[in-house]
């Protein structure tokens, strides 16, 4: 098992793919019990053209085919951005145990301020699963690399 910086940054080269295959800057990965990543996904809402294609919400999409909830509740998603309420709400019926973060969503509004493309919800992922009935664990921010996940959306947003 590998350090939750070695999976984040892994997750912000993600994020550079996405944006250079013409997606916001947004990347995440799955990672088992014993630290091997099962699954990197890119966001693809905008060459899909699917208004769900935020990496999270793809990415626990595509692990609820291919695995089962006993198996992904002990699963970790990591993530550039702090999930949004679509992602983490994915996350959560989807049935991954763990969720590690890089940067918050309020720090990502700051980025994105008021772009059509990414109307961010101040509402953070901790939030929305103290609501629900599972005890899924959230990790996150980590300041050492904050900035490193906010300089992929330098440039991008209006």
């Amino acid at each position: 098992m590998e350090s939750h910086e070695f999976y984040l940054k892994r997750c912000i080269e993600v994020s550079r793919n996405a944006r250079q295959h013409g997606n916001t800057p947004f990347g995440a990965l799955l990672i088992d019990a014993q630290g091997t990543i099962l699954m990197e996904q890119e966001n693809i809402e905008i060459t899909e053209n699917i208004c769900t294609g935020h990496a999270e919400t793809s990415l626990a999409a595509r692990a609820s085919q291919e695995y089962s909830k006993e198996f992904l509740w002990e699963c970790t998603l990591y993530t550039t951005a702090e999930p949004c309420a679509m992602c983490t709400g994915t996350i959560y019926w989807g049935n991954i145990g763990k969720i590690v973060f890089a940067m918050t969503e309020k720090r990502l509004l700051e980025l994105t301020g008021d772009d059509d493309q990414n109307p961010t919800l101040n509402l953070p992922s901790s939030e929305i699963i103290a609501r629900g009935q599972k005890a899924i664990e959230v990790v996150g921010p980590f300041p050492s690399l904050e900035e490193e996940a906010a300089a992929v959306h330098q440039g991008y947003w209006n």
